[in-house]
């Protein structure tokens, strides 16, 4: 366990480097390493499209098969050549993506918990991504084909499922009949209908799933793949022929790495790889982890039915049912097996305000393990506390860099369970209650663990999404700042520039009216 862990957060270092690089090139929302799933399901969408038009070139017969998809290259090699081409690498992109995000949801440990059910539908869709790339080669039917098909039958006939062995179907050129490329189409078609209900399957208990990635991340993604298609087409090898044996050809180590791999260890230790390896990943959500923290509760009392949180929950882990005190409204209900326990539904509720004259804070759906009346009670105090020219609020995505050390006396530090689960009237309740200014830290673009929580805090403050902040709230004393955890000293720089602008100010024009919740709580 101890060796899991460490190589886990030794790969997790090398993932977290490698997007706060890409960072610097690309914002949060078009960093591809921070939209795998996003990315793997638009490459699968070239591949289908570039594949329905080979479909309907492609001609069955066995002695048709090798030119109908090999002219492609020589007589369309504008149209029809780029189409193969694109199907070709987009193929081997989607292997990439599949694989790179596999390691980093591992890594960063999405894959227990509420991430369960997504983490096992997913392991089974390796198998038909790579049974289906391996028979799009056959298809081709040149000498790289005939390699992987008699490497392939002969990998199966170690396993004790067949009568005969497979592979004799492949000794001489008449062991073949254009059924068997009609089988091939076939089974070709099949696997990835199969591929794109079990993504679905994947994805279905998660909200607002990110189907596509940004519009410039796929423009420049085509853009790239045109390219390497125009300047590196995929062209077929020599024709197949089963009287003779391949030389020596280019290999697809994306999807063909099987078959070098048999070559280098034998067929029995490649099934025990291949099955060890997939019995490990459905074995991971079952070792040991750490205790899951409460689920959300709901108040039916204070309840009203308006599926805010609903709307906002990134797992589904809401649903409504009927009121049972209030007759013609709605209950939230949480399945606790689905809760994130990220807290971004106590930040959705409208009775999450801190303005509500009640000396103990109720809200419809809060978080065991920090109430809001416990977030209201520590930010009257750090108010009391606050002293200084300028006095700044802090609150603290625990997610994100470490924001303890920047506490001082002029300046307040709330850490929150993520920047999401903070109701936006909390900021202008911090500037009311003598802050002159409130910074927020969240994750970055992309980069929230709950997915959602960055996203949200931002449409919230730019009234964007309900609840918002008031327009009231004056912009210039409220600043939003996305960090990783490796941005400590980054995020004290923002918090000195932020000073430094408040101070700046001519005038105090712009402060808020404070707000007394001690005399008015009586009113």
């Amino acid at each position: 366990m101890r060796l899991h862990a460490a190589l886990r957060t030794g790969v997790k270092r090398v993932f977290l480097g490698c997007e706060e690089v890409l960072d610097a090139f690309f914002r949060g929302e078009d960093n591809p390493l921070r939209h795998l799933g996003a990315m793997g399901l638009y490459l699968l969408w070239i591949v289908v499209g570039s594949g329905l038009y080979l479909y309907t070139v492609l001609d069955t017969g066995i002695d048709a098969v090798y030119r109908s998809i090999g002219d492609l290259a020589l007589q369309q090699r504008y149209f029809g050549g780029i189409l193969r081409s694109l199907h070709r690498y987009a193929s081997d992109g989607f292997m990439l993506v599949m694989l790179l995000h596999l390691l980093r949801e591992w890594c960063y440990g999405r894959y227990f918990g509420f991430r369960l059910y997504s983490w096992v539908t997913g392991v089974p869709l390796l198998w038909l991504a790579y049974i289906a790339g391996i028979g799009g080669y056959w298809i081709v039917w040149d000498q790289l084909a005939q390699l992987s098909a008699i490497a392939t039958t002969e990998l199966l006939d170690w396993l004790p499922i067949f009568s005969e062995p497979s592979a004799r179907n492949f000794l001489t050129p008449d062991s073949l009949s254009d059924r068997f490329f009609t089988m091939l189409v076939f089974i070709h078609l099949g696997v990835p209908l199969l591929l794109i209900l079990g993504l679905w399957a994947h994805v279905h208990r998660i909200g607002h799933v990110d189907y596509l990635p940004s519009r410039r991340v796929m423009l420049a993604t085509l853009a790239a793949l045109i390219a390497l298609s125009l300047f590196a087409p995929a062209l077929s090898n020599p024709p197949a022929n089963l009287a003779t044996t391949p030389g020596e050809l280019g290999m697809d180590w994306f999807i063909l790495f099987v078959h070098p791999l048999t070559d280098l260890t034998s067929p029995a230790i490649v099934w025990a790889l291949l099955f060890g390896l997939t019995a490990l990943l459905f074995a991971l959500p079952v070792l040991p982890h750490p205790r899951p923290q409460p689920a959300a509760v709901v108040d039916a009392a204070n309840c009203t039915g308006c599926d805010r949180c609903l709307a906002d929950c990134p797992y589904a882990a809401i649903a409504m049912q009927a009121h049972p005190q209030r007759p013609g409204l709605k209950l939230a209900v949480v399945d606790p097996d689905l809760c994130a326990s990220c807290g971004i539904c106590a930040g959705s509720c409208p009775s999450s305000t801190p303005f509500r004259r009640q000396e103990v804070l109720v809200t419809g759906i809060d978080m065991p393990q920090q109430p809001v009346n416990a977030l209201r009670e520590q930010l009257e105090q750090a108010l009391a506390r606050l002293a200084g020219r300028t006095r700044i609020v802090v609150f603290s995505c625990a997610r994100g860099a470490d924001a303890g050390l920047l506490g001082a006396t002029d300046t307040a530090v709330i850490p929150l369970l993520c920047a999401g689960m903070l109701p936006p009237a909390f900021v202008e309740y911090a500037l009311r209650g003598g802050a002159d200014g409130v910074l927020l830290t969240s994750c970055r673009s992309g980069g929230c663990d709950f997915r959602l929580g960055e996203r949200w805090t931002g449409d919230r403050l730019q009234g964007r999404r309900e609840p918002h902040l008031r327009r009231t709230v004056p912009a210039s004393r409220v600043l939003l700042v996305a960090t990783t955890v490796h941005d400590r000293s980054a995020l004290a720089d923002s918090l000195a520039r932020f000073r430094s602008r408040l101070e700046s100010k001519a005038d105090a024009s712009d402060r808020l009216p404070p707000y007394h919740r001690k005399a008015s709580r009586h009113a």
